[in-house]
């Protein structure tokens, strides 16, 4: 992918059109190095190769996304050291990470730094059970915590970054799409990534619902419908955040994220273009 999408960087929401993004997601799934398959996950891939407005890419091996990293072998854990991770960021619940907890000492010995940030607070049981309204609650009343998740990947040496949360869709799929979209990549691109999830948690595929069900004690209340990852969601998150600030930098700001580190993100995560503040 040579460049930016042709157009309007940041449709408003229902374009572009779902087959659109279908045909972009279809395109990037493709691509050598996306999807990863370590032992013990379902949904682990990276988020490189994306156009950035402005010119660039995001670089491969510098922002991963995962479901949960419970059932990872010994072996496993070799591999993601061979990744040369330096943040691990989990996004679930202290609930969900007692139930299901990941090898933090096997990530720390192979140099990774373990942060945790509930992207919804401490109750995962109080949360709607609409996937529309539980996005809504997070962008209206979640705002300092996805700029916490943001501020922690742009930190001095974070990258490469490993974000999780239990599914690796939702919370995980939040936190990409504000850091793609924060450093200038086209909506089309967050959009694609984030139903990439779609690929790997195939909401007909009973197994795939019971091991989520199993690490976050939501039992039958995990339905085939909260494991789907439909495109327009996240474009209208993305479109929510930005009738709220005016921009996703603006947003991100608005909740304590500066500017110098939305610069200090980029630089890390993009290859090649110019410095670009989304707000100008």
């Amino acid at each position: 992918m040579a460049g930016p999408f042709p157009g309007d960087p940041y449709p408003a929401p229902g374009s572009p059109s779902s087959g659109g993004v279908a045909d972009l997601m279809r395109e990037i799934s493709c691509e050598p190095g996306r999807h990863i398959a370590i032992p013990g996950t379902l949904n682990f891939r990276d988020a490189g190769g994306y156009p950035v407005v402005g010119g660039g890419v995001t670089g491969w091996r510098r922002l991963l996304r995962s479901d949960g990293l419970h059932r990872l072998s010994q072996g496993a854990t070799d591999l993601l050291g061979g990744l040369g991770l330096r943040t691990v960021l989990d996004l679930r619940t202290g609930a969900e990470a007692q139930i299901a907890p990941s090898p933090v000492d096997d990530f720390a010995r192979n140099g990774a730094l373990t942060m945790n940030i509930s992207l919804i607070g401490d109750d995962l049981g109080e949360m709607p059970g609409d996937l529309a309204a539980i996005y809504d609650y997070v962008v209206d009343r979640r705002g300092a915590a996805i700029a916490a998740a943001i501020g922690s990947l742009a930190r001095p040496g974070a990258l490469p970054g490993l974000v999780h949360c239990t599914a690796g869709k939702d919370r995980t799929g939040i936190v990409v799409a504000f850091a793609l979209a924060s450093v200038g990549v086209p909506d089309q691109f967050v959009a694609a990534d984030y139903a990439l999830s779609s690929l790997y948690l195939d909401p007909q595929h009973t197994p795939t619902i019971g091991r989520v069900q199993e690490s976050t004690g939501l039992g039958d209340r995990l339905t085939a419908a909260l494991l789907a990852s439909p495109p327009e969601l996240i474009l209208r998150v993305l479109d929510r955040a930005r009738r709220q600030a005016g921009s996703i930098a603006d947003y991100l700001a608005v909740h304590g994220v500066t500017c110098a580190e939305l610069n200090a993100l980029r630089s890390a995560l993009v290859i090649g273009g110019e410095e670009l503040d989304e707000g100008g």
